[in-house]
This record gives C-alpha cells, structure tokens and sequence, in this order.
C-alpha cells in the first residue's frame, strides 16, 4: 500500500535535493506546495512555464517520487479585490501547468470568511460561487480536477457544505480532498464514528485523495493536531471506508515531523492493507 507526504515537512529545499530526501524516506508521492517545498526557484504570478514544471517534476520523477497534488491553498472568497483575483488567477495558473508536472489534481480549502454577519457571508459565498465558474472552465480545458478540501473556520467546514457546492458545479473535474480530521472540532468529535460516514455517504464517489493527520484532547478542552495513529481518531473505520469506496488511491501525511515520518508510514500502510483484505 502506497503513502505520501506534504512536501515541505522535509523541510523547503532545493527541488533536487527536496526530491532526493522524500525519496529517501520511501514515500511514493508527494502533495506539492511550490513556494512552501522549493527553495530557490521564483513561483510567483506568471512565473510558471511548461519548462518550469517539466524540470520540477522530472527531479521527482526521476527520485521515484510521483506528485499526488499540487497545493495552492488561496482564499477563493477574499472580499478584497485585488487579493481575489491574484488568488484566482494563481489557481488558474497551477491548472493549466499541472500536467506538466504530472500532477493529476490542484488543490485548495476555500478560505476563512472575515466575520460570521449573515450578509458578509453570503457575499463570501458568491465570490467562492464567481471563482469556480472561472476554474471549473479551466480544468475542463486542460483535463485536470480541482481537489477541494472542508476544513475547521473555513467557509466550507462540513461534508454537508462541500456537497452543496459540488451540486451547484457538478463537473467531473470538480473532486474531494478528504481529511476526516479537518471535519472535527472540540465540539463534535464525540460524534466522529457518525460524521466521518456521512462524509463517505455524501462525497465518496468524488474522493481524489486523503490526509492522514490524527487528533488529541488539550488540557483546557480542545483538541489538536499530531500524526496519525497518535491520537483517537477511529482509524480502523476511516481506513475500512476509504478501501471500500477508493481503493489503493493517493493518501498523504499531514502534522509528522521527521522523528515520526517512518512509524507513521507504516502506521498508514499497515492499516491500509489490512482494510483492504477484509
């Protein structure tokens, strides 16, 4: 069973380097953040060229190392103008390059609304509605599919939410990051077994790929981030529904620090592999 790793928790590296470090922990892909993972290169607006993606994605290729996802996480509802469309058009960016990377998918969390006045939402919410009428109609053309990603304070936090917006864009190249972590808080994570099935109920058909991070209780009561099968997410549950509904697709570290990445990769094989011969 395969597993990945965010790029940059090997540290912001010259892209050779980057590829040759990943490849030596035995990860078999990486979700990359360009500007997060590669030290020396400009990926700034307009940088990007066929060439640019091509040497990029060759270092991996060539380490052994695939490229699962290519993250650009940029607010899509950012009320600011100018800040809205450099997010948009970096988005766009991404997409029509991927390929030339070898990357499949681009993926984002929507953003973190300004306030929680009624009225600024629904403005947030039409410019997340506005931004993906432009990137649904460049992922079409360039055959690449938009991950998007529910998480905690953002816009979209619930499989619920992320379904309805996927409703409203039912392209084939619209797809789910899906982090189970990510859809729990200190307030309902007593109801994990429950949230996580509906999560597979309403967006398993349009998984792309999955993180696999882990939660734990903090003292004053909320719960935080650390690798995955150090905390009490029912894991045997996530592992069981993802090889029923994705089988052998693309899951990938989050919240690992290097002391930890080799236990947690087998953590994630192991459990993997035995979901999948049950």
């Amino acid at each position: 069973m395969t597993v990945g790793i965010l790029a940059h928790l090997a540290g912001k590296l010259p892209v050779k380097e980057l590829a040759a470090q990943i490849a030596s922990r035995k990860f078999d892909y990486v979700q990359l953040a360009l500007a997060k993972a590669i030290d020396g290169i400009d990926f700034s607006l307009g940088k990007l060229s066929p060439g640019l993606a091509n040497e990029v994605g060759g270092a991996f290729d060539r380490a052994g190392v695939g490229i699962a996802v290519l993250g650009c996480y940029a607010s899509l509802i950012d009320l600011d103008d100018a800040t809205y469309r450099y997010n948009v058009d970096r988005f766009k960016e991404h997409l029509r390059h991927a390929r030339h990377f070898g990357a499949p998918t681009v993926a984002t969390e929507v953003g973190v609304p300004a306030t929680d006045d009624p009225a600024l939402l629904a403005r947030h919410w039409q410019r997340l509605d506005r931004a993906l009428e432009e990137l649904v109609e460049e992922a079409e053309r360039w055959g690449v599919t938009i991950g998007l990603e529910a998480a905690q304070t953002h816009l979209i936090d619930t499989a619920g939410k992320l379904a309805e917006t996927i409703e409203r864009f039912p392209s084939s190249c619209v797809g789910v990051v899906l982090d189970p972590c990510n859809l729990l808080s200190a307030g309902n994570v007593d109801n994990q077994r429950e949230i996580v099935a509906e999560a597979f109920r309403l967006l398993g058909p349009r998984i792309v790929s999955a993180h696999a991070k882990d939660w734990r209780r903090e003292p004053n009561g909320g719960i935080a981030e650390t690798a995955a099968g150090l905390g009490g997410l029912d894991y045997a549950q996530f592992w069981r529904l993802l090889e029923e509904t994705k089988p052998r697709g693309f899951v990938t570290l989050e919240a690992v620090d290097a002391a930890q990445m080799a236990a947690t990769a087998q953590f994630v094989r192991d459990g993997r592999a035995r979901a999948a011969a049950e």
